[in-house]
């Protein structure tokens, strides 16, 4: 059904970051594959898969081609994208699927190719360089390195026409194409509002957040909702009429003030002060002006026998 729906009408470009997102799918899809074949390892031998594993993974990658790329003319991640392949060695603008050499081709240039890289190195790297392997080797390195570049090269060229992602695609004249002609999509512009309104207020917060100081107005808050204290007549009534730590709620140890009529215990308001450099009064939310010590005047009758 989508072969009739393609050759009646002409084929549509498919964009350059849908073939790249194409791309990096498949490699996902790879990597979740192969780890999940190795979990089914897990409790054998370490090390049982490392002398057989590049040919693991080319049954592995041979059993996807043939139920993608084989049968649907896609891999998976084109067929996420909505996206396969066509023969693009045709004369005609309609669609053209792939033919069996370009599938077999295909397959030997993806999952031939790395093989043979793998399966290379694993051999030239057990073999002293000063072997007969020695020329063999040079000459495999120099091959892998000039289908980098030019895997490269051709990377360029498909950044500023948009054709052929990889070099594969190229050298078998295979093209991505969508799989059925794109509509418009329709979107209520009562949910597009909605969504730039909501965005906006939050980007709005995020940077309104960071200029409102929390601390103080956590204390304005609680002041409001906790009876206010009356102010004493002159400052020596700190230590007459202060006999808890205003944070902790015990007698203050080594009793300081930050400024204002209120004790505190050493320990409390210097840990707090470091945590917080806009450390206020939890009960009058004033700010720490200097830290001074403070005596207080006992009276034994205040004291309450154990």
């Amino acid at each position: 059904m989508a072969s009739k729906v393609m050759n009646s009408e002409n084929i549509n470009p498919v964009l350059r970051i849908s073939q790249l997102d194409a791309l990096e799918l498949n490699k996902a899809l790879e990597q979740l594959v192969w780890s999940q074949f190795t979990q089914c390892f897990h409790g054998f031998k370490p090390g049982l898969l490392a002398r057989v594993e590049p040919e693991l993974k080319s049954l592995l990658w041979i059993f996807l081609w043939r139920f993608t790329v084989y049968s649907k003319n896609a891999t998976v991640g084109q067929t996420l994208m909505d996206i396969k392949y066509r023969n693009d060695l045709s004369q005609t603008q309609k669609y053209q699927p792939l033919n069996s050499q370009q599938k077999l081709w295909f397959l030997i240039c993806t999952v031939g190719g790395r093989w043979l890289e793998e399966r290379s190195y694993d051999l030239f790297s057990n073999h002293p360089f000063g072997s007969a392997f020695s020329k063999t080797k040079i000459i495999v390195s120099l091959t892998a390195g000039l289908l980098k570049l030019s895997g490269l090269l051709n990377f360029l060229v498909f950044l500023q026409n948009g054709k052929f992602a990889t070099l594969t695609e190229r050298l078998l004249g295979i093209r991505s194409v969508f799989c059925r002609p794109q509509s418009v999509r329709q979107v209520g512009f009562e949910y597009m509002n909605r969504e730039l309104l909501w965005h906006g207020f939050a980007e709005f917060l995020i940077f309104l957040l960071p200029l409102i100081n929390v601390q103080r107005l956590k204390t304005r808050l609680f002041s409001c909702f906790k009876p206010h204290l009356s102010a004493f007549p002159n400052s020596e009534s700190v230590s007459v009429h202060s006999k808890e730590c205003s944070l902790c709620g015990e007698w203050p140890t080594m009793p300081h003030t930050i400024g204002c009529t209120h004790v505190f215990c050493y320990y409390c308001v210097k840990s707090n002060y470091l945590f917080d450099m806009y450390f206020t009064c939890p009960k009058c939310g004033c700010e720490v002006q200097s830290l001074q010590p403070v005596e207080f005047k006992i009276d034994l009758s205040e004291i309450q026998p154990l």
